[in-house]
């Protein structure tokens, strides 16, 4: 069952351009348009998580605005949970959880307590459904010794959890989250992963996700969609994302003697150090196989490691594929920085 419906969305703002005359500029600016988003089209089923990446600027927080009802789109169409965003935002609001990385809903003075009240006013909670619900969220994300801190005195990792634990109090059925591990440390980063894992895992609720942390990607998400220059540009698993679109290992080797030099078709040298060697293997050209076959006639191998590469170079190479595309068709489009 498919809870988001997006249609051949688009979005265009009217962007002030600079004049040589400024006096002229400011009361009789010059305009054009700029289309931050166009043509998007996809659907997202009940419990998916979802990952929505791509560069600054390529369309992703303006999408998330268009499907939480904040902003209105230009053309096309989008359902979320059957409810047009824009049109029934306020019903929307009570079905959705948003959580964007920069901007918080605690209030800074007062306690994560405080603000969870007030939530449950603005959400219309039944006091017993509030206490419990409420119970329930301070135990899995362990918040009992937060509660009555003023948020201005948590760390970034206790506030975030916060933040997540607010927008899950009325129960939601969706929710969007635009780079929630923003600045968080490696700790911090590993429990705000888990526990979104746990509450799409034990309340099935669906997770559209937008990072440039591809430790978000990997970690949570099955399913990947690029987007960029506004238009989604691929549609995949993270395991096929790396396996289509990079097509390289690196190899790391020690053999039992010194190597005075190594070539094979495809492979780049990395690193030369007596026995040990790290290479970089096009297995379009050359098979991993081919290659351990190669370093055996130079000595026994000691040790061996082969590692894929990171996502976060997968992404650049896509992007990449796509810039080159564009450039053939003569496309020298700059997208705008609306994110």
């Amino acid at each position: 069952m498919a809870v988001i419906e997006v249609t051949d969305l688009r979005k265009t703002f009217s962007v002030k351009v600079q004049g040589k005359h400024r006096i002229r500029s400011l009361f009789s600016p010059e305009t054009r348009e700029v289309t931050a988003v166009k043509g998007v089209s996809f659907s997202v089923q009940k419990g998916e998580m979802l990952a929505f990446i791509g560069p600054n600027g390529a369309g992703k927080s303006t999408t998330i605005k268009m499907l939480t009802g904040i902003l209105y789109p230009s053309d096309g169409e989008a359902t979320v949970l059957g409810y047009v965003p824009w049109r029934d935002r306020q019903i929307l609001s009570r079905r959705i959880g948003s959580v964007f990385g920069q901007k918080s809903q605690l209030w800074f003075h007062l306690p994560p307590r405080d603000t969870f009240r007030l939530l449950s006013h603005i959400y219309e909670l039944d006091e017993t459904e509030y206490k419990n619900r409420l119970s329930r969220i301070v135990e899995i994300f362990e918040l009992d010794d937060l509660l009555e801190t003023p948020v201005r005195k948590l760390s970034l990792g206790q506030r975030m959890r916060c933040e997540v634990a607010a927008c899950l109090l009325h129960k939601p059925e969706v929710l969007f989250l635009d780079e929630p591990t923003i600045g968080l440390d490696v700790v911090a980063k590993r429990k705000i992963r888990e526990l979104i894992t746990l509450i799409n895992r034990e309340e099935g609720v669906t997770v559209f996700l937008t990072s440039h942390d591809t430790g978000d990607i990997e970690s949570l998400c099955k399913r990947v969609m690029v987007i960029n220059h506004g238009e989604v540009i691929l549609d995949t698993s993270p395991q096929l994302l790396r396996r289509e679109y990079l097509r390289h290992k690196i190899v790391g080797v020690l053999l039992d003697g010194n190597v005075s030099d190594f070539s094979f078709p495809g492979v780049t040298t990395l690193k030369h150090k007596g026995g040990g060697l790290k290479l970089k293997v096009d297995t379009s050209i050359s098979s991993i196989d081919d290659v351990y076959c190669a370093l055996r006639e130079h000595g026994s191998l000691m040790d061996i490691y082969i590692a894929d590469p990171s996502l976060d170079e997968v992404i650049e190479e896509i992007y990449g594929l796509n810039h080159s595309i564009r450039l053939e068709r003569g496309e020298h489009h700059v997208s705008p920085r609306f994110e």
